[in-house]
């Protein structure tokens, strides 16, 4: 059975190539062959959080890669990168901002009564649980050491 990320992915494959669209065929082709090789990989078929954990690295290795192209003067294929990036944004659910990361972050400190780097771990462990795929979970990480520190 087909996860509804991946039945997503593969109806707007089919409509991109109705389309000719073939800037947007060729990213959607890279992300199902990364999708195929995870399954591979793990010999089963991927959940829509391991399908969404395959995005975001491919959007984490593009960001890498525009960064890197713009440093060595090729503005061409960093803007190749970035729009690769927007178009693997499009299956991801929208990120929580920062302030919204520290909100959670406060909350959670509270509930737990959290208030030294001692509790790092039970902050972390609940944060990754209720936060998993909305936020980038080093920010996470960042803002959690710097609540804590500061108790």
């Amino acid at each position: 059975m087909d996860s509804e990320l991946k039945l997503r992915i593969s109806d707007d494959t089919r409509t991109t190539m109705r389309a000719r669209d073939k800037a947007r065929l060729a990213i959607l082709r890279l992300i199902n062959a990364e999708i195929k090789q995870a399954e591979i990989d793990s010999r089963k078929a991927l959940t829509d959080l391991e399908l969404h954990r395959v995005l975001v690295r491919m959007q984490k290795q593009r960001a890498s890669s525009a960064t890197q192209y713009r440093d060595g003067g090729r503005p061409d294929l960093a803007t190749q990168e970035e729009y690769e990036i927007g178009v693997i944004q499009e299956f991801l659910p929208k990120q929580l901002t920062e302030a919204e990361v520290s909100e959670a972050v406060d909350q959670v400190c509270a509930t737990l009564q959290a208030d030294s780097m001692q509790h790092i771990g039970r902050v972390m462990g609940h944060l990754t649980q209720s936060l998993s795929g909305q936020a980038d979970m080093a920010l996470v990480s960042e803002i959690v050491k710097a609540r804590l520190s500061t108790n």
